[in-house]
């Protein structure tokens, strides 16, 4: 035998090689033992045996025992109970990545903050790390045969003196081949996360664009019949007016993931507003330009109460690109997201903000933290 334990018992005979503890939620687990300084040797969760996701503890912060943490497939915990969808064969390595869905319920302040769901795609690795090292990004997020890693989508509601919803994910109006260049899985969805969280889409106020890519506004439109309309009736959609233009005019850098019938119809149907940098959407939520990803790509601050949560969108598309260096191959304009990221880092880290990751599979949202020029995120929820 080879194994790792064999050699262990070749090395010092029988004895005591390790304790396995299994766990629910091992992204959550590893988040609170990272923040009571515990030393861990793997900082994310990988594949282990019989298809789990493992993680050890090193034998110094457990008086001298390995300990390893165990979350076998198809089980996982939320503390606002979330599940994860089931794992698909055709993912290969990538399906041993949590799969965290939604709704999720979090309180800041006067406001309501919900994390949703409109299921999960798959993009590029490489792309979506830049200059970074497969060797260094396919050990936070495995890619599947193609070379794809699993991404989520979450749209956020923030419920105040109105309903507003920040970005909707995909929708439905994806055609085969398109579904299938991009993995999308849509099992479970918005129309589902909405349904669970006890609104309609005739509920939603203010629907409001991050930036305008496929995968975060293809669900402000759906189709009807043979036309495409607003997917939430009763609702006014609000764009950056910079953006705006670049989508209606893109080139060819930006030509395929800006898709005219996810936005044009909202002008065709009077319901769109174009704002600017810094805009109100209402109280308690602005704009913030980071640009980078786009040339007007905007976060959004949500606060209330002293507390502050941000919906990041690309500029923190998962929780490994925290750090600064981690830019995505996808950035039109990448130097300027690494500056963004230097200045905005500081800020959250000092502040303590509450940071939804749009993209991020297992988890909705988090506190970054640095310790000893390292920095993780804290999972919240």
């Amino acid at each position: 035998m080879t194994s790792a334990v064999a050699k262990y018992l070749d090395t010092r005979g029988p004895g005591l090689h390790h304790i396995t503890l299994r766990v629910d939620d091992i992204e959550g687990v590893l988040g609170r033992l990272r923040a009571h300084g515990v030393r861990l040797i793997d900082e994310s969760p990988r594949p282990g045996a019989e298809g789990a996701l493992v993680a050890f503890v090193h034998p110094s912060s457990a008086h001298g025992v390995l300990v390893e943490l165990k979350q076998t497939p198809g089980r996982a915990a939320s503390r606002s109970g979330g599940v994860l969808a089931p794992p698909t064969a055709a993912l290969d390595a990538s399906a041993t990545v949590p799969r965290f869905n939604t709704p999720t319920r979090y309180q800041l302040g006067a406001l309501e903050l919900l994390s949703l769901s409109d299921g999960f795609f798959h993009l590029d690795g490489g792309a979506m790390f830049g200059v970074v090292p497969r060797t260094l990004w396919e050990k936070r997020l495995p890619p599947d045969r193609r070379n794809r890693i699993p991404l989520a989508m979450r749209p956020l509601i923030v419920r105040g003196e109105r309903t507003l919803l920040i970005d909707a994910g995909c929708g439905d109006k994806m055609d085969a081949k398109s579904a299938d260049i991009y993995g999308l899985e849509r099992g479970y969805h918005l129309d589902h996360a909405l349904d669970e969280a006890g609104l309609a889409a005739s509920d939603i106020d203010l629907v409001l664009a991050s930036h305008l890519h496929f995968d975060h506004v293809g669900g402000f439109t759906a189709k009807r019949d043979d036309a495409v309309v607003p997917r939430f009736p009763n609702a006014r959609y609000l764009a950056h007016r910079q953006e705006w233009e670049d989508a209606t005019h893109p080139h060819e850098r930006n030509r395929a993931s800006y898709w005219p019938e996810n936005f044009v119809p909202l002008a065709h149907a009077g319901v769109l507003a174009l704002v600017d940098d810094e805009a109100e959407i209402m109280p308690g939520v602005r704009l913030r330009r980071s640009g980078g990803h786009t040339r007007h790509h905007q976060m959004v601050m949500i606060e209330s109460r002293g507390t502050t949560a941000v919906f990041a969108a690309d500029m923190y598309p998962t929780c490994a690109h925290v750090p600064d260096p981690w830019v995505m191959a996808y950035d039109l304009y990448p130097m300027e997201t690494l500056a963004f990221k230097r200045q905005f880092a500081r800020e959250a880290i000092e502040r303590e903000y509450l940071v939804f990751f749009e993209h991020e599979p297992s988890m909705a949202a988090g506190v970054i933290r640095e310790r000893d020029g390292k920095r993780t995120v804290e999972r919240v929820i």
